[in-house]
């Protein structure tokens, strides 16, 4: 009974107390992927240095993607391919989906690659498309040519899938909402303020007539000041990205990621649940059911964006606003204040109580009543109408926000790191599809719409908002069991 024996770290020990050694952990020498895992597990704090990296790439990404719906009624008209004005919702549809199409043939691609390679190249390359295809883009004068450059852009940047992988991998689980928001609010500002700045800098000579004449440069190429102003923040971001951590492992245990010596266990309760299996991610209706939900709001959200500004430029006689581009910039700057404001200061603590799942339904639901309310704004003024649509537009952002955000947290929850950038590849993939159907729907539906006026039935412009609300409707409904399933090891709310 007095036996002891001597455990692997020397020390003299009853058999009969003595607990069991915890697992050591091994790091590989070389690999960038245990590099970051050494890292996280010396600091608990938040990763705020790598959280500013994701959300700038993020936000430069997205800079181009909506630029060019405050002026892309005027770049229609100018380019003389519409029979009539009603017509010019069609051609902008499809001109606004071009940049969707090429991503959805692209993303997946980019996904896989970026789990072989690793994050930082695909985000470095992604960059530099920007900054040539987005700058090709504002020289555009013939229609194809718009065309050809948006497609060439979208199949390039392949950014999104590798950068909510990443979001992820630079920081502890318990940050993991907070990463992912952290894409979600670079993206989502983005998409407001590339508008914004399509809509003060487009057409220049027009607008700041005492700085740009009509033979200059940006008087000849009216949509180029624009395209150049993002194409150079892209430029300063591709250039930052020297700086910026790979976190891919890049050994031989990749499946494992961090090999434990001795024992195959993970105690330590910081550490992301392991899949040892690699089940096919088709499979893996947790990840696969979250994807649709998140595509369905990403189809309307992507409506809502297009159909916003044109409906807002467009003639009060058709249901608009008669907004300049300049009106409409200056609305979504707003939102994007509004927006950048909420997930600083808000986001965190409706995550914290609500959850994913609890926060997506709720803003959901109450986006609904908001979008009936924009067909009767055409009926204000002044002070009153300004007031009205900037306080729909902020509320919209957010709602928007919280609900892809609470989606995003869910596929990024239902894999493993091995296998997340090829699941944000198919989201991404499936997304794309989706956002390349909403502008060419939504143009169709907007000339659609304005050729029926006087009709009994939700004339006009309501008829517009009552279809993006059933979509609304639609993707509530997928946020539900027995459709929606949640991976086991989510701490549901």
């Amino acid at each position: 009974m007095g036996d002891t024996t001597r455990n692997r770290h020397g020390n003299d020990n009853d058999d009969a107390t003595a607990p069991p050694s915890p697992p050591e952990t091994v790091y590989y020498e070389g690999c960038p992927g245990c590099a970051m895992e050494r890292k996280k597990e010396n600091s608990t704090g938040t990763p705020y240095k790598e959280f500013f990296y994701v959300g700038v790439t993020t936000f430069a990404s997205a800079l181009p993607i909506s630029s060019l719906f405050p002026f892309l009624y005027f770049m229609i008209q100018d380019m003389h391919v519409a029979k009539n004005e009603q017509d010019i919702g069609v051609y902008a549809g499809l001109l606004g989906a071009s940049y969707m199409i090429g991503r959805c043939f692209a993303s997946l691609f980019w996904g896989v690659v970026a789990d072989r390679i690793g994050r930082k190249p695909i985000i470095a390359f992604s960059m530099l498309s920007v900054v040539i295809f987005n700058t090709l883009f504002g020289l555009s004068v013939k229609y194809w040519m718009a065309i050809a450059t948006r497609m060439l852009l979208g199949s390039l940047n392949g950014m999104l899938a590798p950068i909510k992988a990443y979001s992820v991998e630079v920081c502890r689980p318990e940050h993991h909402a907070l990463g992912l928001s952290v894409v979600s609010t670079g993206w989502g500002i983005g998409l407001v303020v590339g508008p914004a700045i399509g809509g003060y800098l487009a057409q220049p000579a027009k607008q700041y007539p005492g700085l740009f004449s009509e033979k200059s440069l940006f008087g000849r190429f009216p949509y180029l000041l624009p395209c150049l102003f993002i194409s150079l923040i892209a430029f300063a971001v591709l250039i930052s990205c020297i700086w910026l951590p790979e976190t891919l492992h890049m050994h031989k245990n990749l499946e494992r990621e961090v090999e434990m010596s001795g024992d195959s266990r993970v105690t330590d309760p910081h550490r992301e649940v392991r899949h040892p299996e690699k089940k096919s991610l088709y499979k893996n209706w947790p990840l696969m059911s979250s994807i649709i939900a998140y595509c369905v709001f990403t189809l309307h959200d992507t409506a809502y964006s297009e159909i916003f500004s044109l409906w807002a430029v467009s003639d009060k006689k058709y249901g608009g606003l008669s907004f300049s581009s300049k009106d409409v910039g200056q609305v979504l700057a707003a939102s994007g204040a509004g927006l950048l404001l909420y997930q600083i200061l808000v986001y965190r603590y409706v995550h914290k109580y609500l959850g994913s799942i609890i926060s997506s339904r709720i803003a959901a639901v109450l986006s609904i009543p908001l979008l009936a309310t924009y067909p009767f704004m055409t009926h204000l003024s002044g002070t009153t109408l300004g007031l009205a649509i900037y306080s729909a537009a902020v509320m919209k952002g957010t709602f928007a926000t919280t609900i892809l955000t609470g989606t995003c947290i869910l596929q990024n929850s239902a894999v493993s790191q091995n296998q997340r950038g090829a699941a944000n590849g198919i989201s991404t993939t499936a997304m794309s599809l989706f956002k390349a159907i909403a502008p060419a729907g939504a143009g169709v539906l907007f000339s659609w719409a304005q050729k029926r006026q006087h009709a009994a039935f939700f004339p006009g412009d309501q008829m517009i908002f009552l279809i993006l609300n059933i979509v609304e409707v639609i993707g509530l409904v997928l946020t539900f069991k027995p459709f929606l399933a949640v991976p086991k090891h989510y701490d549901f709310k």
